[in-house]
């Protein structure tokens, strides 16, 4: 009997790892396109505007297909959900790493956004579910931790692999890596693990709630400025600053540096100031910080102060958007991270299309000063969500 408590308890303490390594998978083969733009554009004989649909393919994939399959999966075993995510995450891994053209990577991203649209929000009610309120925002960022860890090591090294041996080689790496996490989750992830069911009509009544999608969408107009320039980071770099091989992996090592560090700023702050106060003072930084890239060029050294400060700051979104939006949505926790996932990806999309819009008339370095700009639009959200939360939950929400 004690022994087998043990084994509960020893399989308990390994979850939260376990959930952030498959995050560290889902990140790598969803952020790694940054780093590797400039050679798959090349390989596949795209324009640089053009092998950033790729993103927004994925992007788009994401927002649609998230919130629909965490809804529809809502009723079975949360390590069914986990391990089958991320099998299919794998598969379409591999599949990006054998596509013979744009057309079939399209379709392999599109593949690959399904499986991280189960996995990733998912992972979070998990965590989010066995925390209490008090502690909610320091889970969620450890769970976190894995996509952040991805800036630091998955898509340095994929960035490497792709100038080194092709950016086929930086997919394959990803199907790889999830091999094993697939095994992990159907061993380690309790078959009775305690969660809250949902149905698609849970996403029907979430979405009917007005104020619940005014602090979702907080989440796309935050982003839709730093990707207009995180998308064309690469090439903007090598114009501007000149950099090759080298000096593009280590501008996405300063920058997986600053996102590890943000995110468990973010978790610590939303837990001692609230999750409210933190998204207003982080919005206000992106207005301030977003307009230096279009400075460029500047001594190496300033510009690996200015990615790691960016980043940091963008990445402490992650864990006070969940806790926020867990604590206005505490009946349908899974679907409102869905969205808030969906979010993230709309972003993504829309701020990889602005941004390739934007190269025509403005250039590369127009990027930052248009994208600080748009970023005033993020703190405005963020203000008229705060005011519109109902009058029951506390003014740091």
């Amino acid at each position: 009997m004690s022994d087998a408590l043990d084994h509960r308890e020893g399989r308990s303490l390994m979850l939260v790892p376990l959930l952030s390594a498959g995050n560290f998978v889902i990140g790598m083969g969803a952020f790694v396109i940054f780093g590797i733009l400039s050679p798959m554009a090349q390989g596949l004989g795209l324009s640089e505007a053009g092998a950033g649909h790729v993103l927004t393919v994925y992007a788009l994939a994401y927002a649609v297909s998230s919130p629909l399959a965490v809804a529809a999966t809502g009723r079975l075993s949360r390590r069914t959900v986990l391990a089958g995510g991320m099998a299919l995450f794998g598969l379409a891994a591999l599949g990006s790493a054998l596509a013979p053209g744009a057309g079939a990577l399209y379709a392999a991203r599109a593949l690959g956004a399904l499986g991280a649209g189960v996995f990733t929000p998912v992972a979070a009610s998990v965590a989010a579910a066995a925390s209490p309120p008090g502690e909610r925002g320091r889970a969620l960022a450890r769970v976190f931790f894995g996509l952040t860890l991805a800036q630091v090591l998955g898509v340095p090294v994929g960035s490497f692999l792709a100038y080194t041996l092709g950016w086929r080689s930086s997919f394959l790496a990803v199907a790889v890596l999830a091999l094993p996490c697939v095994a992990a989750l159907l061993v380690l992830v309790p078959g009775r693990l305690a969660f809250q069911p949902t149905r698609l009509a849970s996403l029907a009544l979430t979405l009917c709630d007005w104020r619940t999608m005014l602090a979702v969408a907080f989440t796309v107009t935050y982003l839709v400025p730093i990707y207009v320039v995180y998308t064309f980071l690469a090439p903007l770099l090598e114009t501007t600053m000149g950099f090759g091989r080298n000096g593009v992996t280590a501008a996405f090592l300063a920058l997986g540096a600053g996102a590890v560090t943000g995110n468990l700023i973010g978790g610590i702050l939303s837990d001692r100031v609230g999750p409210g106060p933190t998204l207003v003072g982080l919005a206000l930084l992106q207005v301030g910080i977003l307009p230096l890239f279009s400075t460029l060029p500047v001594p190496p050294v300033v510009f690996f102060a200015l990615a790691f400060g960016w980043a940091s700051c963008g990445w402490s979104l992650i864990a006070p958007q969940q806790a926020r939006l867990i604590r206005i949505a505490p009946d349908a926790q899974a679907v409102v991270l869905a969205l808030n996932a969906a979010a993230i990806y709309l972003g993504a999309a829309g701020g990889s299309a602005a941004g390739g819009a934007l190269i025509a008339p403005l250039g590369l370095r127009g990027l930052g000063v248009a994208a600080g700009v748009m970023a005033l639009a993020g703190v405005a959200h963020i203000l008229l969500a705060r005011a519109a939360r109902p009058r029951d939950l506390p003014s740091t929400i």
